[in-house]
């Protein structure tokens, strides 16, 4: 009876520390507990994908909307916000249900949350910027097939806790963003002569007498920009921008 008094408190101890560990779904692991909010790791995961890690240039994923989406800034804008809110979330739910989601069927539970996630950003978008969601039309719903999206829910998400995870999502997300948003500055700034729209450039009259800025001098726009494979040709500069600056990306 002693003996049993006397192993009764590690006893307690043991299921306590089983119980916190199954607990730690919806919470950070015990070394995330350890480690700052702003650890250099923590800071990796925001940081990378801008530019060593980038999904678009050095993973080569999400390719077709940066063609599809990047005749203009406003798009292309909309387009990063949806797809970082879509990507933080659902990274987020998958990490809080890792421990959860049998193996058989974890790809079809992350394309629910995925498609949930996007519904809820289209409704949205019909709500308060309807011209925009027209103008984006089906790429919207194809976040949900996104090779970023569920590449991050599966190498990432269903390993790491939530902090990290949504770090993760955001990261990553910016990092597409930055290219669309690059992408499409120089495609509508020297296929049209506009951002959002506003004539920067000057305006373009019958004749160079009405004309005023660089259209006055002579200047036409590359009509060619707005072409699809002008926004390939431009991913294609970027990259090579970045592996120059970068030779480490470079492949042997």
């Amino acid at each position: 009876m002693a003996q049993e008094t006397k192993n009764r408190p590690e006893q307690i101890a043991e299921v306590d520390k089983e119980s916190k560990k199954d607990a730690m779904i919806l919470f950070l692991s015990d070394s995330e507990e350890k480690e700052h909010f702003l650890s250099r790791a923590n800071r990796k995961l925001l940081s990378d994908p801008l530019n060593d890690d980038n999904p678009i240039t050095v993973q080569v994923l999400g390719i077709c909307s940066a063609l599809a989406i990047t005749v203009q800034l406003e798009p292309a804008i909309v387009m990063a916000i949806a797809v970082t809110a879509v990507m933080a979330f659902s990274n987020m739910i998958i990490s809080a249900l890792r421990n959860l989601i049998p193996n058989r069927i974890r790809i079809i539970v992350q394309l629910v949350v995925v498609a949930s996630l996007v519904a809820l950003v289209d409704q949205v978008l019909r709500a308060y910027a309807y011209d925009v969601s027209k103008q984006l039309s089906v790429f919207i719903g194809l976040i949900i097939t996104n090779c970023i999206v569920m590449g991050r829910l599966e190498a990432f998400a269903l390993g790491n806790g939530v902090y990290k995870s949504f770090l993760d999502g955001i990261g990553n997300a910016a990092g597409y963003g930055l290219i669309l948003i690059i992408v499409a500055f120089f495609r509508e700034l020297l296929g049209a002569g506009k951002l959002f729209g506003y004539e920067i450039l000057g305006h373009k009259g019958a004749t160079l007498a009405e004309s005023t800025g660089l259209y006055a001098l002579g200047y036409e726009n590359n009509g060619l920009m707005l072409l699809s494979p002008m926004a390939l040709i431009v991913v294609g500069i970027i990259i090579w921008v970045q592996r120059s600056r970068n030779r480490k990306l470079i492949e042997a």
